[in-house]
């Protein structure tokens, strides 16, 4: 029986650029298997698996090719979900997709799907979930202001919603 330590299969594929590609597909491809994932955060697994930089360009090119890889796609659903799962408004959606490294065009078209009315009337629903009356007095308007700022609202629509919510329906 002959054991084998393992450095076989690694110099194997130093030396096979076709089993280079091959092992940083199947990285990303269990990376990819838990969730959807951006462009960048690919790259930066393959590069944290220290995977050379023309064999991560290839896999990326590839991954992108079969539909794996969609940066504009991940922006519009992450924008879909945290709009509709936890309430975020879109600076807040902004922010995190900038940290998530998308492209601020792909991230302008992601937050383009709502016009300024519905982002209005999202904003007030927030404020009818959280608060089971409209503000009574300053302090409770400044608390329900910082509550829609904190979620991602602009300031200007945040006190558009708070007056919005305290008018009778």
């Amino acid at each position: 029986m002959v054991w084998d330590d393992g450095t076989s299969g690694t110099q194997e594929r130093a030396a096979d650029p076709g089993l280079r590609l091959q092992h940083a597909l199947d990285t990303a491809y269990r990376y990819l298997a838990r969730r959807d994932r951006t462009v960048a955060e690919v790259r930066a697994k393959l590069e944290h698996e220290r995977v050379e930089p023309s064999t991560i360009d290839a896999a990326l090119a590839e991954l992108a090719e079969l539909g794996y890889l969609d940066d504009a796609r991940y922006a519009v659903r992450f924008a879909e979900d945290r709009r509709t799962l936890d309430s975020w408004g879109p600076d807040r959606i902004e922010r995190k997709l900038v940290a998530l490294g998308l492209a601020p065009e792909l991230i302008a078209e992601a937050l383009a799907t709502r016009d300024a009315a519905e982002e209005l009337d999202a904003a007030v629903a927030v404020l009818r979930r959280r608060f089971s009356a409209p503000a009574g007095d300053a302090k409770e308007r400044e608390r329900a202001l910082g509550m829609l700022v904190r979620k991602g609202y602009d300031l200007e629509l945040a006190y558009d919603a708070v007056r919005a919510f305290g008018r009778p329906a």
